[in-house]
Parts: structure tokens; C-alpha cells; sequence
């Protein structure tokens, strides 16, 4: 097994950049502009933050890499993390998004890269395509970096603001 360090920590500073530039797209949007669908499947900024939260940082790295009994208990094939309760304030999904991703972290850092995953939803997933907790992180920034780019156009869509362009 390779040790933790330097790898891990070079993927875990690519995922941060991923995760800043979710929050910074959003940043200045009211609550309104947070919840507002625009698209027609209907998901919102705050929906897609919330699926990043629970679907991917607590996901793959709580039930899978480690295989957290009462994280795998909780899924709920039903459940949609991209609808966010109307009730639900827009500050407890950003506070439970950075929650979840400073877990995260303090998870992967506490593994070595090759290390092996706990549990792997066959059910949602079929036959196994990752392997280790450097698969994972491989995999989650991609995630990310897709949603990231989600979140561009929708707040494209909703004021004309683009990420790192001075206007």
C-alpha cells in the first residue's frame, strides 16, 4: 500500500478548487435565485448543492470508502437530494454541504491512496468500476467539476453572471 501524503493531498487540493468554485458561483444569489429552477428537470442551485452534499461527499465517502453502517442504512432509493424542502433554510444546505466535504476530507486523509473501498452499491451501480480511495477521489472531482460546470449555466441563465469573467 502507498502511503497517505502527497498524492492524496494533490487530489484532495484539485477537488477543493472544484468545491470552490460550486460555492463561488452561487455566491450573491438570494434565496429566490437559489431555489429557482432553470431547466426543465426542474433542479435548483440549492437542490444541485444539496445533491452534491449527500449524493456525492457523504455517499462515496462515508458508505462507500467506508462502508458506515448507518450512512448505507439511511439511503433511500426514493429520496431526492436535488428537491430541497421549501422549509429548509438555504444556509443549512451550504453549512451541510461544507460539513460533508470537510468529512470528506478528514476521511480521505486518514487512508492511503490504494486503499480499498468498504462497500460498493451493486444495486445502483451493477459490477464494481472503482477500486480505491484513489478511484474515488478520481471520480468525485469529476463529479464535481461536472456539477460546477451545471451550476455556470444556471447562473448564467439566471443574472448573466459568469465565473471568473470581470464584467
Amino acid at each position: 500500500m502507498t502511503a497517505p501524503g502527497a498524492e492524496t493531498e494533490t487530489l484532495l487540493a484539485v477537488l477543493a478548487g472544484q468545491r470552490r468554485h460550486v460555492l463561488g458561483i452561487i455566491e450573491g444569489l438570494d434565496d429566490e435565485a437559489l431555489r429557482k429552477p432553470v431547466l426543465p428537470s426542474g433542479w435548483s442551485c440549492l437542490g444541485l448543492v444539496q445533491h452534491l452534499a449527500l449524493d456525492v461527499e457523504r455517499f462515496w465517502f462515508q458508505a462507500v470508502l467506508l462502508g458506515e453502517r448507518d450512512v448505507i442504512a439511511s439511503l433511500d432509493a426514493t429520496a431526492d437530494a436535488w428537491q430541497v424542502s421549501p422549509g429548509t433554510p438555504a444556509a443549512e444546505v451550504l453549512d451541510a454541504y461544507r460539513a460533508h466535504t470537510a468529512r470528506a476530507d478528514a476521511i480521505a486523509r486518514a487512508a492511503a491512496p490504494d486503499a480499498p473501498l468498504a462497500w460498493w452499491p451493486r444495486e445502483l451501480f451493477g459490477e464494481p468500476h472503482l477500486h480505491t480511495l484513489r478511484d474515488l477521489l478520481l471520480h468525485v472531482i469529476t463529479e464535481t467539476a461536472c456539477h460546477a460546470g451545471h451550476l455556470d449555466a444556471a447562473r448564467e441563465l439566471l443574472d448573466g453572471r459568469r465565473w471568473l469573467v470581470l464584467t
